[in-house]
């Protein structure tokens, strides 16, 4: 197993996912606000509204265009670099993905290119259908990309196939209504719906704050402040049934999100503050509120929440039934008609992914130590200070949307809004703060998912391609040079027709 490789290529996926998902919030929010302004359009005929769904859609063109680069090279990264995970999972994985590109992103394509040439070829009501169907067809994208990424979070509806050695699908309907799967797609989406929000709300303070286009801001910041209190309530509400599904199925990842090391009487305690310590395996300077994480992730007073140490006791147990699935595994192909072999490994089969952690150390599981597999059971917990400080981060800012939002819908149901320079001031310099928070969301679910791609079925380290680790860090570089630039420009243009208001419609 070449160690650099699998390091570098989880690099390359990272960076490559981080900068497509700076393109991605916006665009999955502002579709929305286009069909709230250009509703108003057709309802109040009030030209204003057609002016301000065609100025904030050039904004989300420009960031649509440049989402889709990066989204087209990601998947293709699955078969460059991830060749064996496509192999074993790409019948299950590649399905959803088939969607989204067949239905989804046709159907989005399609009409964005409607929405910005009918203006002056279809009628009001006719150009609103357009607007709609190109919302719905870039949520119905995230949702299948999202079915598939909560599959690898949750592997439901799916068994592996001794014969052929890879994963085959049991029930498509399992895949699609998997609940870690569609509580990712709600808080997901919910998130995009602020970042659109506080984008909107603050280039709108801008244009009051200097007092131009006060018309066309005072109308946008209302429909803003509106959506985004709204989705900042969803997002906060959502995003705990999402911690709810984790809790469930991926307890090493709350342990790790919580720093919880040891587990406590139910309910559990929720830490506010600490500094965990990964060495000792305990946590220092603990500010802790008693009773809510067992509430908040168990939803009931009397279940345990397992701590760090009892979960590496518990897989430790996984990994040596695990070796068995393998060394049975091992055996049976070499006599696939054996009955006795066959039930052999189908009694120890639902730890094989345990066993094959393993692999990462030994190429004879056979041979594994008692310290090896010690190891091995220390390496399915993720470093619990990134995890621990990043989802604290993101639940922070996730308040501090919703009390922007707040104050800005309750100044704007009074018309006071123009008025309040700290507010307009604080929308504005808090533009930047959705996208860090969806960021940092995505580092707690996929770091957390460590050390598998699938979790509990595929570790990472056997999912990689037959690449050498120079010519990842060749197409690496030229990945981060490539995006740097796109965003650069993205950004030049976005400021360049935020500043031209809508002066720039022509």
């Amino acid at each position: 197993m070449n160690e650099a490789l699998v390091d570098i290529s989880r690099l390359q996926f990272a960076v490559t996912a981080l900068y497509h998902f700076l393109f991605v919030p916006l665009t999955l929010g502002m579709v929305w606000i286009l069909v709230i302004m250009e509703s108003a359009y057709v309802i109040t005929k009030q030209e204003i509204y057609r002016d301000m769904t065609r100025f904030w859609g050039k904004l989300f063109g420009i960031n649509f265009a440049l989402g889709v680069t990066t989204g087209i090279t990601m998947e293709f990264q699955f078969g460059t670099n991830w060749a064996y995970y496509s192999h074993y999972v790409g019948d299950i994985f590649g399905t959803p993905l088939a969607i989204e590109g067949l239905m989804a992103f046709f159907l989005e394509s399609t009409f964005i290119g409607l929405f910005f040439f009918g203006w002056d070829r279809l009628s009001r009501g006719k150009h609103l259908l357009v607007t709609i169907l190109m919302a719905i067809g870039s949520n119905l994208s995230a949702l299948w990309i999202l079915i598939a990424n909560g599959w690898m979070q949750d592997p439901v509806g799916a068994h592996f196939n001794y014969q052929t050695m890879r994963m085959e699908m049991s029930s498509m309907w399992d895949i699609v209504f998997n609940p870690v799967a569609q509580a990712k797609f709600v808080h997901t989406v919910s998130a995009g719906y602020v970042t659109a929000a506080c984008f909107v709300l603050g280039i709108s303070s801008w244009y009051i704050l200097k007092g131009r286009d006060l018309p066309f801001a005072r109308r946008s910041f209302r429909i803003a402040a509106a959506f985004g209190f709204a989705s900042a309530l969803s997002v906060i509400v959502l995003g705990d049934e999402s911690g709810y599904t984790v809790a469930e199925s991926q307890q090493t990842k709350i342990a790790a999100m919580e720093g919880i090391w040891n587990t406590e009487p139910a309910p559990a305690a929720l830490t506010l503050f600490a500094i965990p310590d990964q060495a000792n395996r305990t946590n220092h300077y603990e500010i802790r509120l008693p009773y809510v994480m067992g509430l908040i992730g168990t939803r009931s007073t009397s279940k345990e929440i397992p701590g760090i140490n009892q979960i590496v006791a518990r897989n430790k147990q996984r990994i040596l039934n695990g070796q068995q699935a393998v060394i049975a595994l091992e055996a049976l192909r070499k006599a696939p008609q054996d009955a006795v072999l066959r039930a052999a490994f189908e009694n120890k089969q639902g730890d094989l992914g345990f066993g094959l952690l393993l692999k990462k150390y030994v190429a004879d599981v056979r041979t594994a130590t008692p310290a090896i597999i010690d190891q091995a059971a220390w390496s399915t917990i993720p470093d619990v200070a990134p995890m621990f400080w990043s989802f604290r981060l993101m639940a922070g800012l996730g308040f501090s949307f919703l009390l922007l939002f707040a104050c800005a819908f309750w100044f704007s149901l009074r018309n006071r809004f123009a008025g309040k320079t700290w507010l307009l001031k604080w929308a504005l310099l808090w533009i930047p703060m959705p996208w860090i928070a969806a960021e940092l969301g995505w580092v707690v679910a996929e770091y957390g998912r460590q050390p598998w791609t699938v979790y509990g079925l595929l570790p990472t380290h056997l999912s990689t391609s037959s690449l050498t680790a120079g010519s990842v860090v060749a197409s690496l570089t030229g990945f981060v040079l490539f995006y740097t630039g796109l965003l650069i420009a993205e950004m030049f243009l976005m400021v360049k027709y935020a500043k031209l208001g809508p002066a720039s419609l022509g």
